[in-house]
């Protein structure tokens, strides 16, 4: 076993979970509502679905080639100078989407701006600072409630964005938050104290050879093709929901604030519940569980009778699972690789969910396009859960036996 020497006290876990909730809340909560933005925006500019779809998509892609890269920043520099550095991307990258109409430059600039601030203020920045204050026994329900609070902003953000939109214009809707970013989370940041440092007699081990460890790992591998699923599953429903919805005739737009509402609300109770369970029981058959239950949920909605009751009906069983994953994973690679480089693997897995993301963002657009529904997409959706079951049930979560005579750190 490895002796640690603290240098400072340790950071209070409420405060933690508190100030990264507040964080996590309203960048996931503006994230989840950009849907609502699809139709005013395509109608304003004369643009068809596929470009904005591109926009979510891009954004989506660059959070996750920007993942690692804050997931270093925060190891290595502190969670807090990362979140400041993501508030003043995100409110540029608001403002950004607000003011140019060039379908290029929107992709582009919003892709670039809001995918890096995405990847500095959730769950890749902040996972390494709250396992590194959590007490292993309450790891696993610590990224529970992490989850939660995200699911909270899905929640709480989505009716703030629709009456933003209906009230003030879509453009006015962008400088608000945008306005918001920095007043909610420059303050959080300045809560945030990393842990004492450690110093371990265990194996040194650079951040390279963190790399390279991970990716010869097959169980991080089966991490990285399951959350690849899983970013694609949730990028297509929340952004192309409220447009599906009125496709199908249901014209109210209170029904998709209802319906990505409850996404968040049932959310809160299953993230929670996932972290906790993931303290119990195998995180790897916990993750199959809900993949499968996914595909199922979803093969039920589109085949059942379509109405406003199974909307809702299929929202708050997609919200039990939304982000359920989140704990599960991170609690996976922390118990596999250690604390020491979290917040930058949990960044490399999320970049394989945002791969599945752009994917998923963009598919949705253009198969509409194509085929003026989006029929094809949801069987894809199904099958890759399908998919994403089958491979987590061989995942081994041991710890890593790493080589004791590799040199120690200083």
């Amino acid at each position: 076993m490895s002796t640690i020497v603290s240098q400072r006290r340790q950071p209070d876990l409420t405060t933690v979970l508190i100030a990264t909730g507040f964080v996590l809340t309203l960048s996931m909560g503006v994230r989840h509502g950009f849907g609502f933005w699809l139709q005013p925006i395509s109608a304003e500019h004369h643009w068809t679905r596929e470009t904005f779809s591109m926009a979510i998509a891009i954004q989506n892609l660059m959070w996750g080639v920007f993942g690692p890269f804050a997931g270093m920043a925060a190891d290595k520099l502190g969670t807090a100078k990362v979140i400041v550095l993501g508030a003043i991307l995100f409110a540029l990258g608001l403002i950004w989407m607000a003011l140019v109409s060039h379908p290029t430059a929107f992709i582009v600039g919003s892709g670039l701006l809001v995918g890096a601030a995405l990847a500095c203020t959730t769950f890749g920045a902040v996972s390494g600072l709250i396992g590194r204050t959590a007490p292993e026994a309450k790891r696993s329900w610590a990224f529970g409630m992490s989850s939660a609070a995200s699911s909270f902003g899905q929640f709480f953000m989505m009716p703030v964005d629709q009456q933003l939109i209906q009230h003030a214009g879509w453009q006015n809707a962008f400088y608000v938050l945008a306005a918001l970013m920095l007043i909610v989370m420059l303050p959080m940041a300045w809560k945030l104290r990393e842990p004492a440092r450690e110093i371990d007699t265990g194996p040194h081990q650079s951040t390279m050879e963190a790399v390279r460890e991970a990716f010869t790992h097959k169980p991080f591998l089966l991490l990285l093709a399951g959350y690849f699923v899983c970013g694609f599953q949730l990028v297509f429903i929340g952004v192309n929901m409220p447009a599906y919805l009125k496709d199908k005739g249901i014209v109210d737009p209170s029904v998709a604030v209802i319906a990505l509402s409850l996404i968040g609300l049932f959310n809160i109770v299953g993230s929670y519940g996932a972290g906790k369970l993931g303290g119990f029981f195998p995180k790897r058959y916990l993750l199959s569980s809900i993949y499968l239950t996914r595909s199922i949920v979803i093969a039920l909605f589109v085949l059942a009778p379509f109405s406003t009751y199974s909307v809702y009906v299929f929202s708050a069983a997609m919200g039990l699972l939304w982000l359920s994953t989140v704990p599960l994973t991170n609690g996976v690679i922390a118990g596999i690789f250690g604390l020491k480089y979290l917040s930058m693997l949990s960044g490399f897995v999320f970049f394989s969910h945002q791969l599945g993301s752009f994917i998923g963002a963009w598919l949705g657009g253009y198969m509409y396009t194509k085929n003026g529904n989006y029929d094809a997409v949801w069987l894809i959706v199904i099958g890759l859960g399908i998919f994403a079951t089958l491979i987590n049930l061989p995942m081994d979560e041991s710890a890593i036996e790493r080589d004791t005579k590799l040199p120690l750190a200083a």
